[in-house]
């Protein structure tokens, strides 16, 4: 039996006292006066991805003169059960508002833009979900033009963040409009909720499978999952497990218990195993082949720090990261990779980290790996895709964990609340965000990082 999602996000979220006393009328008042930070509530999706994840909510799709994705745009919407509402919508409450900017080819028609969002910003709902579809710069009429919507997104996305609604931006050339549904539907949809500011590629570099949008996509599927005892391993071995895939849950032997405990829970298999051991890629990559004829998902999450700044950092604080962080994650993928052991068409997600893009006090080593891990993945993306395999790293921000929960009280709300929603994400909100790229649906999507981060000050 699979654990309750809403049951785990309701467990999660009561560790977040400000958040509850922020919303209770008898001290929100008081939250308020004296000045300190008031999170929304966020509108999670608990559990499977649905066939139509928009049936009742309301949609507005605008578009700049001479763009070429509304069609495209508008089929995801209405295919995705979405009611869409014409200009005349007066005060209508929008949930999911996209804008097709493909059309934005020069500096001028960036007026455009402002002048069609304007009047529109003011319809958005609580936890509306904002989406802009540009022209790559460099496939653009004018790089300018299409790099400025990279400041107007991510501006925007502080601005409406204090209603838990998101912005974020999808660059897409005309050859991947097949590639939008699948996007549009996590970006636009509430799986997505800690995702904001954030700018995504789409491209037709890996070949588009006959996908079909089902719910469970990864059924008949088998994932690796590393690191999956505890955590946002945990989180990601059940969301998979909920699409259908029959997961292989990786971890040390000391948490075996854990370990066989989650594998029991989603009907999946425990694998007790050091991922830094010289031995490992041998003997997972037997292990997947002998017991399933292959592998679809490789999920790279088991991970360790070693904190201390670079003067203070001992020699073996310095190894250990880098090799469970970095070494580990291109010895398995090279060895599953070389023996075929995974399959055409997979997927590849690597856990990175926000410290990675913007540096962390004391995280010399941690920040060194995590950041590999980001230029690895762009690097290999267009090797992989010939054989249709996309490989994409998430940098999560402050996630609420037990690990977390442990740090210093004023350090941890400094984490929670420095970003444009105010709070720390959770498990699931990684966890959602590996199950969409795991999807057969998202191969227009290549070589990229996500942040997962509520739109992180630093590093956002």
């Amino acid at each position: 039996m699979l654990g309750s999602g809403a049951d785990n996000f309701a467990l999660l979220t009561m560790t977040d006292r400000l958040r509850t006393l922020s919303h209770h009328p008898l001290t929100a008042p008081l939250i308020k006066l004296l000045g300190l930070p008031q999170p929304p509530m966020l509108a999670r999706a608990a559990g499977p991805f649905e066939t139509q994840p928009f049936k009742g909510r309301t949609a507005m799709l605008a578009a700049v003169d001479g763009g070429y994705a509304d069609s495209a745009l508008r089929a995801a919407l209405t295919g995705a059960g979405a009611s869409l509402a014409g200009p005349e919508a007066g005060d209508a409450k929008v949930e999911i508002l996209v804008l097709d900017a493909t059309g934005c080819t020069s500096i001028a028609s960036c007026r455009n833009v402002y002048s069609l969002m304007q009047p529109r910003i003011r319809m958005l709902a609580p936890n509306a979900r904002v989406l802009f579809v540009a022209a790559p710069p460099a496939e653009a009429d004018s790089p300018a033009a299409a790099g400025a919507m990279e400041g107007f997104t991510r501006s925007l996305a502080k601005e409406i963040g204090k209603r838990g609604a998101t912005a974020n931006l999808l660059q897409a050339g005309r050859d991947a409009c097949d590639r939008l549904d699948w996007i549009v539907r996590f970006l636009c949809g509430h799986h997505s909720a800690y995702i904001s500011g954030q700018v995504l590629r789409a491209s037709a570099m890996v070949a588009l499978p006959g996908a079909t949008l089902a719910s469970r996509p990864l059924t008949g599927k088998t994932a690796l999952v590393t690191g999956g005892a505890r955590g946002i391993g945990r989180a990601t071995a059940i969301r998979l497990a909920q699409e259908g895939a029959h997961v292989i849950c990786a971890d040390l032997a000391s948490a075996s218990e854990e370990l066989m405990a989650l594998a029991a829970q989603i009907g999946g298999v425990a694998l007790p195993v050091d991922v830094a051991a010289a031995d490992t890629p041998a003997r997972v990559a037997e292990f997947c082949a002998s017991q399933f004829g292959g592998l679809d998902i490789l999920v790279h999450n088991a991970g360790i720090t070693r904190d201390r700044t670079l003067g203070r950092m001992a020699p073996a604080e310095w190894d250990a990261v880098m090799s469970v962080n970095l070494e580990a994650v291109v010895r398995l993928t090279y060895e599953l990779l070389s023996q075929s052991v995974l399959r055409d068409g997979g997927r590849i997600v690597c856990l990175s980290s926000t410290s990675a893009i913007a540096g962390n006090f004391g995280q010399t080593n941690y920040a060194a790996a995590k950041a590999a891990i980001i230029g690895w993945v762009a690097n290999s993306a267009p090797q992989l895709a010939t054989r249709g395999i996309t490989i994409n790293a998430l940098a999560p921000g402050f996630i609420d964990t037990a690990m977390t929960r442990k740090m210093p009280f004023m350090m941890r709300e400094a984490g929670r609340r420095l970003n444009s929603l105010r709070q720390g994400g959770i498990p699931e909100d990684v966890a959602n965000a590996v199950a969409f790229l795991s999807a057969p649906d998202a191969a227009g999507i290549t070589g990229s990082v996500l942040r997962v981060c509520g739109q992180s000050i630093v590093g956002a």
